[in-house]
């Protein structure tokens, strides 16, 4: 379905309004991955790491520096608009903040309606239809149609959010931290609702989130990130029960990750693990030399402790 080889993406950035050179932020860099049809993939790592970059270079919200991306087949990046827009509606991403990503004076029945629309996937007298067919199946009755996103609570804005993306029956979905915003109960529910539209519909899913504990629930592989780098990654299961890189298991035990050592944003230029500031079991190697992502295709860890 995905195929992510080397994916790099850097911002420039004035640290202070008054500063007269931009400075380069290497948000992410050679970020590699796979995604079959039907699987789940969540991608996991704390604030600042490159989790939301990667969903905006997967969708092309934004266009990498360097890499490639192949979605079903095609060069995702280097398609020509004519050919990319017919599989647009194969990929749909859902957002953290679904007031945010919701039209505040669009209701809910044109916010849904809108996809169908402009990709003419329904004719206009079964397009009422098809809005309920959708709300019912994340969850609402048709009594919010006529709803604004203001009349309504984060989950259930969040389920409407939901709803839209499945409109156009994508076969790839990017869950961009979609739970985050949304109290503990809520949470819950709207995990549920992924759960069952990927028991029902075979849908893919890059599924981000800082929370672990809410990975592990929805996925079958996991990456984990640290400032823009893969660190880790493995099978669900294999990556829980054998937690090999260092930052993986501070974020298992998220009570550490209250001591910031205070490093800021994206990855640090030169030869050096991007962890070693961190790490508390640091080598002299780990100074001065990147470690690579290896190991069996299960569970593979850049970390210089797991070389052999």
């Amino acid at each position: 379905m995905l195929s992510v080889s080397e994916l790099r993406k850097t911002y420039e950035i004035r640290r202070t309004p008054f500063a007269v050179h931009k400075e380069a932020i290497r948000a992410v860099h050679n970020v590699s991955f796979e995604l079959a049809k039907g699987q789940t993939l969540g991608l996991v790592g704390e604030s600042g790491c490159g989790k939301s970059t990667v969903a905006k270079c997967v969708t092309m919200l934004e266009k990498p520096d360097g890499g490639r991306i192949s979605f079903m087949g095609r060069d995702w990046i280097n398609i020509p608009h004519k050919e990319r827009m017919p599989l647009r509606k194969e990929m749909q991403i859902i957002f953290q903040d679904p007031f945010a990503s919701l039209n505040p004076r669009k209701r809910v029945f044109a916010a849904i309606a809108e996809p169908l629309l402009v990709h003419r996937l329904v004719a206009k007298k079964a397009l009422v239809e098809r809005v309920r067919e959708l709300l019912k199946n994340v969850g609402l009755d048709e009594d919010f149609l006529e709803k604004f996103p203001h009349e309504m609570s984060g989950g259930q804005r969040q389920r409407v959010a939901i709803g839209r993306a499945l409109a156009t029956s994508p076969s790839f979905i990017v869950a961009d931290e979609p739970v985050s915003s949304l109290d503990v109960s809520v949470q819950a529910q709207i995990i549920n609702l992924f759960l069952d539209i990927r028991e029902r519909l075979g849908i893919s899913m890059l599924f981000i989130s800082h929370d672990l504990n809410i990975v592990r629930f929805i996925s079958d592989r996991i990456l984990v990130m640290y400032q823009g780098v893969v660190v880790e990654s493995g099978e669900t299961e294999e990556l829980f029960s054998n937690p090999l890189h260092p930052y993986t298991r501070v974020l298992m035990h998220a009570s550490i990750m209250a001591e910031n050592s205070g490093e800021e944003e994206g990855t640090r230029e030169g030869d050096c693990c991007v962890f070693s500031g961190r790490c508390g079991q640091r080598r002299e190697m780990c100074c001065k030399e990147t470690p690579l992502l290896a190991g069996p295709s299960n569970h593979r860890v850049a970390c210089f402790l797991h070389e052999n």
